[in-house]
């Protein structure tokens, strides 16, 4: 199918142009800002479905609200009038359609328009009312307040609350774009009359604040936010595109000694935490059992072997390990164990415990294998 995008290169426009690519299924035409008029034209004539995404969110004057919003709206189905293009027509609109200030009526003025061409045109037309869009390459200080936070609170800027109570409406580009791809199938979701992304979440503007501020902090804390909460998860995937280029890294704290070291990479706070640990060759770690706390090791590089004693006998059981052949040696409760280190080479080991290290109640006992 032949699409026309309009706003190709915006916030919505090229989240949505770069999945009909990724689909590797249709033709896709972008039409932006300085795109020619002439080519516009032959992008309306040769359309078979038209997403109208081009807008104004924060012009330098109020008047251009209607001209960027409802002046180029008028010239588009114009133009698909004069080439007798009665292709389905997609408009991105706004739930401040609603209110009385100059973006909303802006707004609603482009919603009328388009439903009078569908009634002049017998076109189909579908208007989409979306809420507070989030997601990458979003712009700071133009589309979302998301993008200005996540913007400002990597770069260590301040940023600035009112009313931290007031609850915002919020919805993920993903989920925009996936809507609208089931629109262009001919199977959009529907609310009295306009058409509408149904994953919304909502949350106070203290709360958003906060939960960007967790993020800067994870790298400190090594904590990993609630990934099976949709709104934080998609949140730090935004948070994250938002890095400056020259921070995609961090380090860690490395707990070093003469048998090698011990670092903490992740934390959770229901899964566990995930540390690397290397030995020296000939090193051997461990020598300890656990009433409940449990392990997994998985060495990756390296030769060595896993020993195991069940606490109340005298049997050693051995487990070869190496990195040559990825294996995970789970680590039972109620066995004192160790891994020694056979090879000629630091030997490096992913570490995986049920839980956060608790100083307090290590559960960790110390007895020879």
């Amino acid at each position: 199918m032949k699409i026309l995008v309009t706003g190709a290169k915006g916030f919505v426009g090229k989240n949505l142009v770069a999945q009909l690519k990724n689909l590797n299924q249709h033709e896709v035409y972008e039409y932006d800002i300085n795109t020619s008029k002439d080519l516009l034209e032959q992008y309306c004539e040769n359309a078979e479905f038209v997403f109208h995404l081009a807008g104004v969110n924060r012009p330098k004057d109020e008047t251009e609200f209607m001209t960027g919003n409802f002046g180029f709206s008028s010239e588009l189905l114009s133009i698909l009038k004069e080439k007798n293009n009665n292709c389905p027509v997609v408009l991105s609109s706004s739930t401040q359609a609603e209110l009385d200030n100059p973006y909303g009526k802006s707004k609603k003025a482009g919603e009328d328009l388009f439903r009078n061409y569908s009634k002049e045109t017998s076109t189909d037309v579908y208007i989409y009312r979306f809420a507070n869009l989030y997601g990458k390459w979003s712009r700071p200080n133009y589309n979302t307040v998301v993008a200005t936070f996540c913007y400002k609170i990597a770069r260590d800027e301040e940023v600035t609350v009112n009313d931290p109570n007031v609850i915002i409406d919020f919805c993920y580009i993903d989920d925009v774009v996936s809507e609208l791809l089931r629109c262009l199938v001919g199977n959009p979701t529907t609310i009295d009359g306009f058409c509408v992304v149904p994953e919304i979440d909502s949350i106070s503007i203290g709360r958003l604040k906060d939960l960007i501020i967790s993020f800067k902090e994870s790298r400190k804390t090594l904590s990993l936010p609630e990934l099976n909460q949709r709104f934080e998860k998609n949140l730090y995937s935004t948070y994250l595109s938002f890095l400056p280029e020259d921070q995609f890294s961090y380090p860690l704290k490395m707990n070093i000694d003469n048998r090698g070291s011990f670092t903490e990479f992740l934390r959770t706070p229901d899964r566990g935490q995930v540390s690397i640990n290397i030995s020296k060759p000939g090193i051997t770690k461990g020598n300890h059992w656990h009433h409940t706390k449990n392990e997994k090791f998985l060495v990756v590089s390296g030769t060595g072997v896993i020993r195991f004693r069940k606490i109340d006998t005298d049997e050693i059981i051995e487990y070869f390990v190496s990195g040559e052949k990825l294996e995970v040696v789970d680590i039972p409760v109620g066995y004192t164990h160790n891994i020694e280190n056979l090879g000629d080479n630091d030997m490096v080991t992913v570490m995986w415990v049920n839980e956060v290290f608790d100083p307090k109640n290590p559960d960790t006992y110390y007895v020879e294998v």
